[in-house]
This record gives structure tokens, C-alpha cells and sequence, in this order.
């Protein structure tokens, strides 16, 4: 399993590789993106690499991601409790899904207090519809950086799947 760093320059040559080929790609006519779904792909991938890495559940201790919230690192301690290193937070699917509700949480509480404490400050609202030109490529993005971490790492796109029927009999088990 790499170290952290490895796993950076993994995923920054990965996506050095991408970004090349997508040129070539749009040079040639084959493909057209624009600037603000290239920005969006980039921020999704920059995000799923160095802040929202999949190594999180081992926010306990010393890790790349955790030190590049910097104070606000310690945020992450409890979802490394939450999460066995390697389990759940490392499958293909749900993984990234668990970091981004996390993160939701974190805000939603944030958020929460802000308003609470400063009743009279209007916070900026979630826009009524989503755009998804924007959107897909950011997770887009994010995705495919944790999918890169996740093959570094050597664990397989069914070990959602493999993962769920082991719980599932250990839960059988158990209720037997």
C-alpha cells in the first residue's frame, strides 16, 4: 500500500496524463469542454486527492489529508473512528459517498451554529436548481481521484460488493 505522497504523485501524473489527452482530444475535434467544466473536473480531483483522500479513516494519526485541512484537521478524527482503515471508506461507491456526507454534516452543522448565534445574518442559499454541466464533472473529478487512490492501494471495483456480503453474513451469524 503506498504512502500518502506516493499516492499524491499517483494521482497528480494520472491526472497530468488526463489533462493531455483531453487536449489533444479537443484539438482533434473528438471532444469539447469547456472552461468551466475543465475548472469543475480539476476542483473535484484536486479535492478527492488531497483533502477528501479514502485514507481519512486514519484520521486518528498523522495523515496527508487531515494535515491539508490544517486546524480544522482534527474535523476528521471522528470519521476515522467511524471507519475501519480499508472497510467501508475504501469501496468504490459508497466510500466516496461517506467523505462528501460527512463533510455535509460538518457544514450543515456549521451552518447551524452560525445561524444560531447571528440570527440576523443572511447565509447564502443553495441555488434552486443544480447544473449539472458543473456538477457532473466535479464529481466526475472527485471520483475518479479516489478510484486512482483505490487502485494504488490494490482493492478491486466488487469490494462494495464483497464487503456488503461479508457484513451481511456476519450479521446472519450473529442473529442466529
Amino acid at each position: 500500500m503506498p504512502s500518502g505522497n506516493v499516492h499524491n504523485l499517483i494521482n497528480t501524473a494520472a491526472y497530468a496524463a488526463l489533462f493531455a489527452a483531453t487536449a489533444l482530444a479537443q484539438h482533434a475535434g473528438y471532444v469539447h469542454v469547456t472552461p468551466v467544466q475543465g475548472l469543475a473536473f480539476t476542483a473535484g480531483y484536486a479535492a478527492g486527492t488531497f483533502l477528501l483522500s479514502p485514507d481519512l479513516d486514519l484520521a486518528e494519526g498523522r495523515v496527508n489529508s487531515k494535515r491539508y485541512w490544517g486546524i480544522l484537521g482534527f474535523l476528521w478524527v471522528p470519521y476515522g473512528m467511524l471507519f475501519s482503515h480499508r472497510g467501508l471508506s475504501h469501496t468504490w461507491l459508497i466510500g466516496p459517498l461517506t467523505r462528501l456526507a460527512y463533510l455535509g454534516v460538518i457544514v450543515a452543522l456549521v451552518v447551524g451554529l452560525v445561524a444560531f448565534l447571528v440570527p440576523d445574518l443572511r447565509l447564502p442559499g443553495l441555488p434552486s436548481s443544480l447544473d449539472w454541466k458543473g456538477l457532473l464533472p466535479l464529481l466526475a473529478g472527485y471520483y475518479l481521484s479516489q478510484w486512482m487512490h483505490l487502485i494504488a492501494d490494490g482493492v478491486r471495483p466488487d469490494h462494495d460488493l464483497r464487503h456488503a456480503r461479508k457484513t451481511a453474513r456476519r450479521t446472519f451469524k450473529r442473529l442466529r
